[in-house]
């Protein structure tokens, strides 16, 4: 444990030395900032189209599907879904195959039977 001469000391250091977040909120970013985030690929694919994508055309490791009604989430590889579903399979289905092979929401009723997918971004 330090002694308290020595903890004044780090904190005297501690005030020199300028923090990493010193940019007030409405300063101005970096120039090219905008740029890069608009060029990012992933910048155009809303949720929709995510959903709509073959297997093969994700770039993504782990695809991660979650239930609305049992709060339930279901991860699999990429890779593993494409061995177990094929390259041209969509994601919206596979999800909801996942998620449907382990339901415990059980009414009967075929409306109301299964999970409710909802796809969430890592």
């Amino acid at each position: 444990m330090p002694t308290p001469k020595q903890m004044e000391k780090l904190a005297a250091e501690a005030a020199r030395r300028p923090s990493p977040s010193t940019a007030a909120p409405d300063a101005r970013l970096p120039a090219g900032y905008w740029e890069s985030v608009l060029n990012d690929p992933r910048a155009g694919t809303t949720e929709t189209q995510m959903r709509q994508r073959c297997l093969s055309e994700i770039q993504r490791h782990v695809l991660r599907i979650s239930c609305r009604r049992c709060q339930r989430t279901v991860e699999i590889q990429t890779a593993d879904a494409v061995r177990l579903y094929g390259a041209y399979a969509l994601w919206k289905d596979v999800a909801q195959r996942r998620l449907d092979n382990t339901c415990q929401q059980r009414t009967g009723r075929h409306e109301e039977d299964g999970c409710w997918p909802a796809f969430e971004s890592p």
